[in-house]
């Protein structure tokens, strides 16, 4: 019987909706191609612990996976983000792609998803 080690992260699972318009989908998702975040966003989401980010889309719905280490305190975590250097500018910069207001933080755009199911 194959065994399989039980990763040491929280897992979160939060979605968001874009504005329905082709052409800004496309512009979204070359701004999260391989390289294109900024560097400083990418950091920040370290230094608060998360260890892995992925997001998907389906028409206009996102869908992120975030991996965190042990621990995590969620919404202490995302204040310490909302505070690192040009957060709030990359939020209003991927704003005018999301279907939320443009002041509103990542926090407030992404909404935790509740696990309904695990395979044993």
């Amino acid at each position: 019987m194959e065994q399989r080690n039980e990763a040491r992260f929280r897992r979160f699972c939060k979605t968001m909706e874009l504005r329905d318009d082709p052409t800004l989908i496309e512009s979204y998702k070359k701004v999260h191609q391989k390289g294109a975040a900024w560097n400083e966003i990418t950091q920040g989401m370290k230094e608060v612990g998360i260890l892995d980010m992925e997001i998907y889309l389906l028409g206009t719905q996102l869908f992120m996976i975030m991996d965190t280490v042990e621990g995590f305190d969620h919404d202490h975590a995302m204040a310490e983000l909302s505070k690192k250097p040009r957060q709030s500018e990359w939020e209003r910069y991927v704003a005018q792609f999301q279907a939320t207001g443009t002041e509103a933080t990542a926090d407030q755009k992404w909404h935790l998803m509740e696990q309904i199911y695990k395979m044993e």
